[in-house]
Order: structure tokens, then C-alpha cells, then sequence
């Protein structure tokens, strides 16, 4: 189990994910098809996919055998979040396969913020991580 760093919110000189790096040197590589080096690599990714609107991504890194089968028209008809800070809680690495992410993501919707807050499970297949489900945990 490792703790991540405290929140960041979106900057114009670091990826949307929090990270230091620009877009382009983080999540953007991912984007562009370069496997995730790690579940929390691809929980950051999607959370990155989230505030660019990419839904072909979040779709693609879902795993099938969990991926909601009318995921685009549930994107489509969804009023849209401008997200707004990530917070990595805590990564579990189970094994070299599986992996837990817990993390917090501010967003604001129709002039309210919110946080989600969810514990993630990731699985990877073939060299792929892929985003299984996730669980929210009560207040």
C-alpha cells in the first residue's frame, strides 16, 4: 500500500491527473494508445479522459466483462461535470495483475461541487490494465 501526495487541481502547466508533467508527457501518452505502466497510471488516465470529455478511451479501458453495454449514449445524455481536483488515497497492489485504487475527484455541476469518492478494482490481461468496478463508501 502506498499514500499518494495531497490533492491538485487542474493547472495549466501539469496533466489534468495531478501530475507535474504536461499532458502531453503524462496522460496524453496513455491517450495515444502507450500502455499504462500501473492501475493508478490508468485510474489518473481516465480521470484525465473524464475532464477532456474522451469517452472512446474511458470505454476502452473498462474491461468488457463490467463495461455498462450503452456506456456512449449514457455519456451522451449525461449533463457534463467540470472536474476539478484528483486525490490518489491509497494504491493496493494484490498482486501483478490486480490492483485497488482509492481516490477522491472534486467536481462542480451546475454551479455545486461535489466529491466522489470511490475504491476502484483494476485487472490486467495480456500487459493491460483495465478498470473493473468500483465501490463508494459511506459517509
Amino acid at each position: 500500500m502506498s499514500e499518494s501526495s495531497p490533492p491538485r487541481t487542474q493547472n495549466a502547466n501539469g496533466c489534468p491527473c495531478g501530475n507535474e508533467k504536461s499532458y502531453e508527457e503524462c496522460c496524453g501518452l496513455l491517450h495515444k494508445g502507450e500502455p499504462a505502466g500501473s492501475a493508478e497510471a490508468l485510474m489518473r488516465s481516465r480521470y484525465t479522459a473524464f475532464c477532456m470529455n474522451l469517452p472512446d478511451y474511458i470505454e476502452s479501458t473498462w474491461h468488457p466483462s463490467t463495461r455498462p453495454k450503452d456506456l456512449a449514449a449514457e455519456a451522451a445524455a449525461s449533463p457534463k461535470p467540470r472536474w476539478v481536483g484528483l486525490r490518489i488515497r491509497r494504491t493496493d497492489v494484490i498482486d501483478e495483475d490486480h490492483a485497488v485504487v482509492e481516490f477522491t475527484a472534486r467536481y462542480q455541476l451546475r454551479g455545486r461541487m461535489f466529491t466522489l469518492h470511490e475504491i476502484s478494482r483494476f485487472l490486467r490481461e495480456e500487459g493491460k490494465w483495465f478498470y473493473l468496478d468500483g465501490k463508494f463508501p459511506r459517509r
